[in-house]
């Protein structure tokens, strides 16, 4: 969104000239004011709120970043919230409107709700834990009777179409409430007015469990090319749905998290977010890091004699160390990525291990012997550092590729984020090894 466009918005809001700013926000996109909100102050956001419709607040509500729809909320009434945007909302988003607030906000909200049915639902929705499927479906959907003709199944569809602002898919139920089929909408214009549901529809759907993982339930969209999910309950009733709108929210999140964690911070961090909350993000890694660097100096001041009598040996620590870094962090973002598709099974730890050491053993041959042949030309083949940097480089290689996939696989099956693995975890350890490996090697040699 341009400057210009922004700091014509912020003059018009102190002018208070409600009817230019409403000519110029009835033409955006609830996704386009929500990024002008985010880039105006809680107090000008408010201002801005105040001229839209409704349905159209409500759904800027949700296109918002978080952390700017936190600080908006927190000046709202608890009151204002229900009637002015969760009534307005999909059950969905209502829950992950409401499930940012304190329990104390959350019961006050809930409160001023109108619709009683739709407040029942957002309290049995935060009931489920947010990385399931139970946390992530909404309630809104069209549900049909398989005993029913056609002509009631298009009457009832009409009168539950009427509250929905996009149907994706029609599921068909029993008479318990068990998810049966999907009715294909094509049917209702090709089959005889006397066929009762379950004679067209398709038996046994794609669907998941309310305690089904998120990231499974990304995979299943993703394998079956579905643009919603049905959400049954432990005996198999019809519960909810999953769009793939809510999905790609959910990957774009998890994917931002692990770049994050692979880059050595420990909290999710934005730009716009203060020094305080920035330096706290970015601190742990960093320290872990000085302690690492201690620890080579440590290892390296114990071979004093050695780097004497080999001054030369020196000049090779970076390439040993930024080596083993390297390989390590590419092994393990090639396990963590399998992990993450599925298309990488933690329970086949040997086999994985077996192919990474080919391949490491294929890198590793070719890197020392390229610089065996540079150490040769420089150093002439009796000096030590021309045949220890090279035994040393292999070894470290081998070492690192074989720890960079042992570790996130081990993360995995121990339920731990395996993206740790892929940031400065796997460099630190692999440089104090590496030292270790290097110095070691050198002093048998000598």
């Amino acid at each position: 969104m341009e400057k210009e466009f922004i700091n014509q918005i912020e003059e018009l809001i102190e002018q208070k000239d409600s009817a230019q700013l409403k000519g110029l926000l009835i033409d955006l996109h609830p996704a386009d004011i929500a990024e002008l909100c985010d880039k105006l102050e809680p107090e000008e956001a408010r201002f801005i709120y105040h001229l839209l419709d409704n349905e159209t607040a409500a759904d800027v509500l949700v296109e918002m970043d978080e952390d700017t729809r936190k600080k908006f909320l927190d000046i709202l009434p608890s009151e204002t919230i229900a009637k002015r945007f969760v009534d307005y909302m999909d059950s969905d988003d209502a829950v992950e409107i409401i499930r940012d607030m304190d329990e104390e906000k959350q019961e006050e909200v809930l409160s001023h709700i109108e619709d009683i049915e739709q407040a029942g639902d957002i309290v049995d929705l935060l009931k489920y834990d947010e990385d399931t499927a139970g946390g992530l479906m909404g309630t809104e959907m069209v549900v049909v009777n398989e005993n029913w003709s056609m002509p009631e199944c298009l009457r009832e569809m009409r009168m539950q179409a009427e509250d929905m602002d996009e149907i994706y898919y029609v599921y068909v139920v029993d008479d318990d409430e068990r998810l049966r089929g999907v009715f294909p909408l094509k049917k209702m214009i090709t089959s005889p007015s006397v066929s009762k549901v379950k004679h067209v529809m398709k038996k046994d759907p794609v669907s998941v469990r309310v305690d089904t993982p998120i990231d499974e339930v990304v995979q299943i969209i993703e394998k079956y090319d579905l643009v919603a999910i049905p959400v049954t309950d432990s005996i198999g009733r019809l519960v909810g749905r999953i769009t793939v709108d809510d999905v790609m929210d959910e990957v774009r999140e998890q994917a931002e998290r692990d770049y994050q964690l692979a880059s050595g911070l420990s909290q999710d961090v934005e730009t716009h977010d203060n020094v305080f909350k920035q330096t706290t993000a970015r601190l742990p890694w960093l320290l872990i890091g000085m302690i690492g660097g201690i620890g080579n100096s440590m290892i390296l001041g114990n071979f004093d004699n050695t780097f004497a009598a080999h001054p030369e040996m020196a000049l090779y620590i970076p390439l040993i160390g930024g080596t083993g870094g390297n390989v390590g962090t590419q092994s393990s973002a090639i396990v963590v990525q399998g992990l993450a598709n599925s298309s990488l099974d933690a329970e086949n730890i040997f086999k994985q291990v077996l192919k990474e050491s080919i391949v490491a053993l294929i890198n590793a041959t070719i890197i020392s012997m390229l610089v065996y042949i540079y150490n040769f030309v420089r150093f002439g083949g009796t000096a030590t550092v021309t045949y220890s940097v090279s035994i040393s480089l292999f070894a470290v290689v081998m070492f690192a590729s074989i720890f960079g996939t042992l570790v996130p696989m081990t993360l995995e099956k121990l339920k731990i984020d395996p993206a740790i693995a892929t940031g400065p975890f796997i460099s630190i350890t692999n440089d104090i090894i590496g030292m270790m490996i290097y110095m070691g090697i050198t002093t048998l040699l000598s």
